[in-house]
């Protein structure tokens, strides 16, 4: 498999260890990562957004995220890009994540 494929996985496996402390469903699954970009020096930039701008968690899970990331062997650094366009909508979430909330 290609390494940057493998790195990929790892960090989405990782991912879906970060909560929103208010709802039971990791941010993975909540369709709040947009995007994960792995570059030939082993810096990851990852695009994700909040629930809600005025998230009161959204401190704690940017560097919750950065934090498992960075712990990832081959990742040097975490770049994590906090955006609001497109807005997340529940349209975002797995069916996983729905059936978790009772919205399925």
């Amino acid at each position: 498999m290609n390494e940057f494929l493998e790195l990929e996985e790892k960090i989405v496996s990782v991912l879906k260890t970060v909560y929103d402390p208010e709802i039971p469903v990791d941010i993975y699954e909540l369709g709040l990562v947009y995007n994960i970009d792995v570059n030939d020096n082993g810096i990851v930039n990852i695009d994700m957004t909040l629930t809600a701008p005025n998230c009161p968690a959204g401190e704690f899970i940017i560097e919750d995220v950065k934090q498992k990331v960075e712990g990832i062997e081959g990742v040097k650094a975490a770049i994590i890009n906090l955006v609001f366009e497109p807005e997340w909508t529940k349209d975002r979430m797995s069916e996983e994540a729905m059936l978790e909330l009772g919205m399925l």
